[in-house]
C-alpha cells in the first residue's frame, strides 16, 4: 500500500495519542473526519496499523530493572528457532526478543524486578529452555532515547 502525505500525517498523530478523536485527527491533519477514518481503516486493514497499546512504565508496576540477554544456541535448525522462539512467548517478562546476525544468535529484552527476581527467572524460565550454549546478561543503567518510527514525508516515497 502506498502512503501519502496525508496517511503519514495521521499515523504520526496516532503515534503520540493513539486515542485522539477523530475530530482531532482531521484538524491535525487538514482532513474531515470521514476520509480520516477511511483512511485510519484502510491502513488498518493493509497491516500497516497492527493496533493500539497503552505505554505503562514498568517502575510504577514494581519492575525497576531492565536485563538485555545476548544468546547462543547450540543449533540454528529451524524446529530449533521455533521451538526457542515459543518458549520465549510463554515468559511474560520478556518484553522483545530479535534473532540477530553476529556473535549471539538473539538479543532479548527483560523486565524484571530486581537482581533477585532476575537470578530466579534465568533459574525458572530461561535457562530451562532446551538447546542455549551460552548468554550473557547486561544490567540497563540509563535509557537515553526512546523513539518512534521517523514518519517523514520521505518514508511516502
Amino acid at each position: 500500500m502506498k502512503l501519502d502525505k496525508f496517511d503519514l500525517a495521521i499515523l504520526r498523530v496516532l503515534q503520540q495519542n493513539a486515542r485522539a478523536s477523530l475530530n482531532d485527527i482531521g484538524s491535525e491533519v487538514g482532513l474531515s473526519s470521514t476520509p480520516c477514518w477511511n483512511r485510519i481503516k484502510r491502513m488498518e486493514a493493509a497491516g500497516i496499523i497492527r493496533g493500539y497499546t497503552v505505554d505503562i512504565d514498568p517502575a510504577s508496576l514494581g519492575f525497576m530493572d531492565t536485563v538485555i540477554v545476548h544468546i547462543t544456541l547450540e543449533s540454528h535448525s529451524e524446529e530449533t528457532l521455533y521451538e526457542f522462539g515459543r518458549a520465549l512467548a510463554q515468559i511474560p517478562e520478556v518484553l522483545e526478543a530479535f534473532l540477530v546476525s553476529g556473535d549471539y544468535d538473539y538479543y532479548i529484552r527483560i523486565a524484571v524486578r530486581d537482581t533477585r527476581d532476575y537470578e530466579r527467572l534465568l533459574r525458572e524460565r530461561l535457562y530451562r529452555i532446551p538447546g542455549i550454549r551460552h548468554s550473557k546478561s547486561c544490567f540497563v543503567l540509563r535509557r537515553l532515547k526512546e523513539s518512534q518510527l521517523p514518519l517523514t514525508a520521505a518514508a511516502a516515497e
